[in-house]
């Protein structure tokens, strides 16, 4: 590993630690009780199996959206069409899981899931391909687009009329993912979310298309040069980044729930740029920056739950680790001593 990838671990390690030791002063502010708020805030996701359950059950979604941002940021794509991509994607999968009696249902859930993320997230990739459009700019309108034609299709062909809320009809049992461990809602997408960033880590550094990402998002004046076809790239990584948001909707619906039950874009196509940013585009490091927000996230529900601290903190903590892992000038005066001094010494 070389010294300035050994610096951005660091540094990130650094930009986590003060998010929670801003929790400590929050809860210092706010609570009566600080030392126990801390304690509960700090050990309590741990003390029950139920709760370390929780933890890897909210992890479970991020991995996916954090996958599929890190193969974007890698390109040097910033594409936010996650959201759209979460919530369309459970839309059509839910389809296949109410109307569709078939062996192995889960696993076309699964495929309808991944191919109404390519479709979501193909247009703004056709889009800066062909005609330089700003990715963000159309991935923020394809949320909007896709949230308002999912709700349509939930309305009108989904919607579960004896129920008062807006949800859909139940899932068939066939097609729910089995809880994998005993006395919590953990459940088998677990297993194809850390399936997804295996194969990710082989595409992207032990593939030909792999190294043509990395080299177009390193310096795309290059990769045109060296005769990468960018403008493929460009829509080769979008539609797999689709196919990994997809699969992470619908499972998340599949595992969590037994019926459609979002009335809102679920956040986690943002989520998932805060995970590839904690990760350094890493996508084994996205499974363990997932955990730890997770970890965070359950314990600011436990001291609101059971301590007066809000679970606004959550919030705080998030904008914060954000602000210091984007920041180039953080502990940048630090860096080049730090790669220097690791040279001088061999």
């Amino acid at each position: 590993m070389s010294r300035e990838k050994k610096f951005n671990i660091i540094r990130t390690a650094i930009s986590m630690l003060a998010a929670v030791l801003v929790a400590f002063v929050i809860i210092v502010l706010v609570s009566e009780q600080p030392l126990e708020s801390v304690k509960i805030f700090l050990v309590s996701p741990f003390s029950s199996l139920r709760y370390i359950g929780n933890i890897i059950e909210t992890a479970t979604p991020l991995i996916f959206s954090g996958l599929a941002m890190a193969i974007l940021f890698q390109t040097g794509l910033f594409n936010l069409g996650g959201e759209g991509v979460f919530f369309m994607a459970g839309i059509i999968g839910s389809i296949v899981a109410i109307w569709i009696d078939i062996p192995l249902l889960p696993l076309w859930c699964l495929i309808a899931g991944a191919a109404a993320g390519v479709m979501v997230m193909l247009i703004p990739g056709v889009l800066r391909a062909k005609f330089g459009a700003n990715e963000m700019v159309t991935s923020l309108m394809m949320n909007n687009i896709a949230y308002g034609v999912g709700c349509y299709m939930l309305n009108v062909i989904l919607r579960d009329p004896t129920v008062s809320t807006l949800v859909s009809y139940k899932y068939r049992k066939s097609s729910l993912l089995p809880n994998i461990v005993g006395g919590t809602r953990i459940h088998a997408g677990i297993l194809v979310a850390i399936l997804c960033a295996l194969l990710v880590y082989v595409f992207v550094y032990k593939t030909k298309s792999g190294f043509e990402l990395r080299a177009t998002g390193t310096n795309p004046n290059f990769a045109i040069y060296s005769g990468i076809n960018v403008k493929k790239v460009i829509i080769q990584v979008h539609i797999l980044a689709g196919m990994i948001a997809g699969i992470g909707g619908i499972v998340e619906c599949l595992g969590m729930h037994k019926r459609f039950e979002w009335s809102a874009l679920p956040g986690y196509g943002f989520d998932g740029a805060m995970i590839a940013m904690l990760a350094n585009n890493n996508p084994f490091g996205v499974i363990g920056a997932a955990c730890f927000v997770g970890y965070l996230r359950v314990g600011a529900d436990l001291v609101n739950r059971f301590a007066d601290v809000p679970t606004e903190m959550i919030a705080i903590l998030q904008s914060i680790i954000i602000l210091l892992v984007s920041a180039e000038k953080f502990l940048h005066k630090y860096k080049q001593r730090f790669i220097e001094g690791g040279e001088s010494n061999e």
